[in-house]
């Protein structure tokens, strides 16, 4: 992967912030002094950068690549939780409320990440408003987003489950192959970690992946989602919901 892991210039570095949830709201000043205490680091394929019950409190901004987050059974078995990409930001509830990490999170990509140390990031949000108001901002939509992924999980059963969650991430990630039909959806997942997005065996969603092969709906290529034609999944998922 041919990047640069940190925009050359305080001005970029800043630029980059202002996009993201929960910098947005922050004069440029802020997002300036903000933006210094980011320190670049480079992940590889694969890596873990924290994990569940670590005491650690960074907080990261994803600058490229893909980060799955997902949870731990006492029995040992793997939930995933989400999908993070470009301009996410995780690993905010360590410095915010002071508890272990509640879950965990691995690269699925060689991935650029900015770091913080949650003493820094806690003396920003009390010294700038704005921030702790993006903070709030940024914590809702992610409850949004986990009471909607909540929904499927009880109203669906695990094809449908699974094709809720890979259109939301076409919708996040997809590359158009042929406009309005084919589109790419690169999540680097196997069978196992699409199994754990949507709680069955990876056996269940061997069996799904084929039958929607054989009808022409979505191709599955070594963590490659192929949507062959995108207007019938789309039927498909809506039809699934308008059944409930």
């Amino acid at each position: 992967m041919n990047s640069t892991p940190m925009p050359a210039t305080p001005a970029e570095r800043a630029a980059f912030l202002k996009k993201i949830i929960p910098f947005d709201g922050l004069t440029t000043a802020d997002l300036l002094t903000v933006a210094k205490d980011f320190r670049p680091r480079i992940y590889q394929k694969h890596e873990m950068i924290f994990r569940q019950g670590d005491t650690d409190r960074e907080v990261y901004v994803i600058v490229e690549g893909k980060v799955r987050i997902f949870k731990i059974s006492p029995a040992g078995n793997e939930t995933s939780i989400n999908i993070s990409s470009t301009g996410a930001v995780i690993g905010e509830f360590a410095p915010i409320d002071g508890r272990p990490r509640s879950a965990s999170a691995v690269t699925l990509e060689q991935c650029v990440l900015w770091e913080m140390a949650g003493a820094l990031f806690e003396q920003h949000m009390a010294h700038r408003p704005g921030l702790g108001m993006g903070m709030a901002r940024l914590l809702a939509h992610k409850l949004r987003l986990t009471a909607a992924y909540a929904e499927t999980i009880a109203q669906h059963d695990a094809a449908g489950r699974l094709l809720h969650l890979l259109l939301l991430y076409n919708a996040e990630f997809g590359k158009e192959i042929e406009a309005g039909k084919r589109y790419a959806l690169n999540l680097r997942l196997t069978q196992t970690d699409l199994a754990s997005l949507v709680g069955t065996r990876r056996e269940s969603i061997n069996r799904i992946l084929r039958d929607w092969h054989k009808r022409g709906l979505i191709e599955y290529r070594d963590g490659e989602i192929i949507f062959l034609d995108l207007p019938t999944a789309e039927h498909e998922r809506d039809t699934l919901s308008e059944s409930l």
